[in-house]
């Protein structure tokens, strides 16, 4: 085949799973016009339309969708290939995206990632942040994070980080004058900054705890974020009570800024995870980013 029909075939699938000509030209360092005018091409010389275009989205035509599947794990192997000759060099080498979200890279993985980044100049470390559940093969990503070990059976978890605790906070300024909750109940009488997630559109309920006790309690307020640590700033604002990671509200809780509240609910979950397709051989990479990031607690 020759090497420009390669290219367009890649390229074919880059806009296939992104469904996106801007986001696929973006990914693969091209622009948006020579992209579509690629596919029209290719369209041209296979003599059959392969993607359905409109204003707002693209997705593969049937036709598309079957080449998409006879295509795109070849090309994925190519890759895995070529990226496995760098165990061949002196250094590993190679590009990891990982899918995950703020708090994680804040707490867990930047800081065991920068030295590997410093140590290996050729190393390449990609983060996109979701908090979504997201296919991290039908998107290209080569690992993703998430709290539990619970995965879909062809993925691989390794555990990443300790038990996670979630806690509810609150500035002196907005206490003040306010009776403290003493049950989750009592949340719904304040002002609480809510978190969109994207999995279901819906606003998350927060989760209690106390011995064999569990609640969900959906909360109501003025400031909605899908950020955890944009609902951290809103508390330091005073816009209301927060539901976020206990060890990002630490040192807030020893200058005073925030209060704790409902300490004796907050709950407990499975700490982060990093999950990957469980193929037969990883990139060196990859590897590499594992063992670096595997918790040994």
């Amino acid at each position: 085949m020759p090497k420009e029909n390669l290219n367009d075939l890649q390229a074919f699938v880059a806009v296939a799973r992104e469904q996106s000509f801007t986001r696929a030209a973006a990914r693969l360092g091209m622009s948006r016009s020579a992209l579509s005018h690629a596919m029209l091409a290719l369209e041209a010389r296979l003599g059959v339309r392969l993607l359905t275009r409109t204003t707002r989205s693209v997705s593969p035509t049937e036709a598309g969708a079957r080449l998409l599947n006879a295509v795109a794990p070849r090309l994925d192997e190519i890759e895995l290939e070529l990226g496995s000759l760098s165990e061949m060099r002196d250094k590993p080498a190679g590009r990891v995206r990982i899918n995950t979200h703020d708090h994680a890279i804040v707490t867990v993985l930047w800081p065991r990632l920068l030295p590997l980044l410093k140590e290996y100049p050729d190393l390449h470390i990609e983060f996109s942040v979701d908090y979504g559940i997201t296919d991290i093969a039908a998107h290209r990503f080569d690992a993703g994070v998430r709290s539990g070990d619970r995965v879909d059976k062809d993925m691989v978890a390794v555990r990443i980080a300790p038990d996670l605790r979630m806690a509810v906070a609150g500035s002196p300024e907005y206490l003040a004058g306010r009776s403290m909750p003493v049950t989750p109940h009592d949340l719904t009488g304040h002002r609480c900054i809510n978190l969109r997630l994207p999995t279901h559109g819906g606003l998350y309920a927060w989760e209690f705890e106390k011995g064999a006790r569990q609640l969900n309690v959906r909360v109501e307020g003025q400031a909605t974020f899908n950020n955890t640590f944009l609902m951290l700033q809103a508390a330091l604002d005073g816009m209301g009570l927060t539901y976020v990671p206990a060890d990002s509200l630490r040192p807030h809780f020893e200058s005073g800024r925030l209060v704790p509240v409902l300490q004796d609910w907050w709950p407990e979950f499975t700490g982060y995870h990093l999950y990957y397709p469980s193929r037969r051989q990883l990139a060196p990479a990859l590897t590499l980013v594992i063992e670096t990031l595997r918790w040994r607690g």
